[in-house]
């Protein structure tokens, strides 16, 4: 029972900024377990699971507690209460040579946390009404997140060995008609970590997944070339340039690299809408959070806004 809870943290920890689609919501704690069990064992490497059996059972029992509260739910906020077991999680994958692929990737997600933790300040909380139950805090607007993004990395300096990999993979992007600031996407998806995988199967510089791997032509095997930089970014820059000419718009076609253009397209239909800031607030937490986040580091990184980007060159 011990291997099959820390099984499923490792899957709801590193997928917990997404919630889970309704129809596979669980109502009993057991039923949860199981079912990421299964993925887990169809999907994780069984040396991963056994580092996590360093992880304190009590803590592990609260987080699955704390989870199935918000399972349905894409608050924003909520993404905070993440960070405790994100951080005592971090130093276990670190430490062995076959997760830290993992640990790539959980670190990229803790920013997340992190930032929720600052929106977590800066929401103003509910009127509490005498009689009546309280109400959780608001999510945050969209330009409070990109306040909070903005501020995050005003300081923050290039991930080390960065700038000789932007500069590789700028002509990649030229050559593919996407504006090359947007390799910048890399420091969001990986920290510019080649060797970055998700439990879900996204893996290299752009956490590319495996579908759409094979959509723009990569390889799986015997060699895997998202864990190629040149190979990665050119599929990545394609990708965005089709995402672009689906939605014509930078955020929208970004949002959609995040959490699939079909997700994206069913809210702005829903929401009769043709932004990003409108549909925001519907959206996955993650993708909330992804877009500005994204915005911020290439402002930080070229001095420029999504909004000044120009459309894809047609080749």
């Amino acid at each position: 029972m011990a291997t099959q809870y820390l099984a499923a943290l490792l899957l709801l920890l590193l997928t917990g900024s997404n919630p889970m689609p309704a129809q596979e919501t669980r109502t009993d704690t057991d039923d949860l377990i199981d079912a990421a069990w299964q993925w887990a064992d169809e999907n994780l490497d069984e040396r991963v699971l056994g580092v996590m059996e360093q992880l304190d059972q009590d803590k592990l029992k609260q987080f699955f507690r704390d989870l199935k509260q918000k399972a349905q739910g894409s608050h924003v906020l909520d993404l905070a209460k993440l960070k405790p077991t994100a951080i005592a999680l971090l130093p276990l994958l670190e430490a062995k040579e076959e997760t830290r692929p993992y640990a790539g990737w959980l670190r990229t997600q803790l920013d997340y946390f992190e930032a929720a933790e600052e929106l977590v300040k800066v929401v103003a909380p509910p009127e509490i009404r005498p009689g009546q139950p309280p109400k959780p805090p608001p999510d945050p607007d969209v330009d409070q997140e990109r306040k909070v993004w903005k501020k995050r990395l005003t300081k923050r300096p290039v991930p080390q060995g960065a700038s000789a990999v932007v500069a590789g993979l700028k002509p990649i992007f030229a050559a593919e008609g996407v504006p090359t600031e947007l390799v910048w996407m890399a420091e969001v998806e990986s920290g510019f970590n080649p060797q970055a995988r998700s439990p879900a199967g996204a893996v290299g510089l752009f956490q590319i997944m495996p579908a759409t791997a094979k959509r723009f032509d990569l390889s799986l095997w015997p060699r895997d070339q998202r864990l190629q930089p040149a190979p990665s970014a050119r599929a990545a820059a394609r990708y965005l340039k089709l995402l672009y000419e689906a939605f014509h718009d930078w955020p929208l076609a970004i949002a959609a690299y995040n959490c699939g253009e079909g997700s994206v397209q069913k809210r702005l239909d829903r929401y009769k809408a043709n932004g990003f800031d409108q549909i925001a607030p519907h959206l996955p937490a993650e993708t909330q959070m992804y877009v500005p986040r994204v915005e911020a580091t290439i402002l930080r990184r070229e001095n420029t806004g999504l909004a000044d980007l120009r459309p894809p060159a047609k080749k």
